[in-house]
């Protein structure tokens, strides 16, 4: 089977492409399943419940997440409910939401996915080792098929955290940083890996922000609103080859297309 993750979907403009984009690429290349990271969803941080069923409408299965999932306030209130949006599953156990879910195809096969942060230059949450070593077991016992969207910043954690869980998952991709890498690979024991599968969000920007506001702050150290920048669109992720039998990746391809449409058809 065929899987695709989705790296961080960017404000409105992300989105739209998301809606216009993926479902005549999912029927064309038969993918089976969809993750897209949807962290900065909202004006380029946090997500909301109607945005989070909009993705859902236009056919992504699960939401993965990352250190900006409470920037809108009001997903303390309802996430718990949703148990196709991950937050990481390594912030403290009092924190509500899932960490983990376990998902079928249309076809009937199990899909688990897990959402981790990393600590490099991150908030110091648990340890995404010793949580791999704690849960990894029980949720292969469910899903055959295991896919970690990595959330971090250091290239060399995404790297060692990638081989640490080889042969224990199908997949290790990042996200976060924004900027599509070109190190996908088959490590040895048969996972799926690549540091950062990029953003879906603007090319004239930032990472995905308004050029401006960033250079100022750079420049002067003084605080600027970050607004999402205008289109075109880079979509960017990975496809994941599966053997359902083994769970093992047998191939990974880096996704990465342009999505035109006019700038003022693009709100934020």
């Amino acid at each position: 089977m065929k899987l695709l993750l989705i790296g961080d979907i960017i404000g409105r403009p992300g989105r739209d492409a998301i809606a216009a984009w993926l479902p005549d690429f999912r029927r064309d290349h038969g993918i089976a399943f969809v993750i897209a990271n949807g962290e900065n969803t909202a004006s380029g941080f946090g997500i909301t419940r109607p945005i989070l069923h909009g993705l859902f409408a236009s056919q992504v299965d699960c939401v993965t997440s990352g250190n900006h999932i409470w920037a809108q306030k009001e997903v303390e209130g309802w996430i718990g409910n949703e148990v196709r949006l991950l937050r990481p599953a390594n912030f403290p156990p009092a924190v509500p939401g899932h960490g983990t879910g376990v998902y079928e195809t249309r076809n009937g096969v199990r899909v688990a996915v897990a959402n981790l942060c990393g600590r490099v230059f991150m908030q110091p949450l648990d340890c995404p080792f010793a949580w791999a070593d704690r849960e990894l077991e029980a949720l292969r016992s469910e899903a055959r098929i295991v896919v970690v969207d990595f959330h971090a910043e250091a290239t060399s954690e995404k790297q060692a955290f990638a081989r640490y869980v080889d042969g224990r998952v199908t997949a290790v991709v990042g996200t976060h940083t924004h900027v599509q890498t070109a190190d996908e690979r088959l490590l040895p024991g048969g996972t799926a890996y690549i540091t950062d599968c990029g953003m879906t969000g603007p090319v004239d920007s930032i990472i995905g922000t308004e050029i401006e506001p960033v250079l100022t702050r750079y420049r002067t150290q003084m605080p600027r609103k970050f607004t999402v920048g205008p289109g075109p669109v880079d979509i960017c992720g990975a496809i994941i080859d599966i053997d359902e039998e083994t769970g093992r990746a047998t191939r990974i391809e880096r996704v990465r297309e342009r999505f035109e449409q006019a700038d003022d058809e693009l709100e934020q």
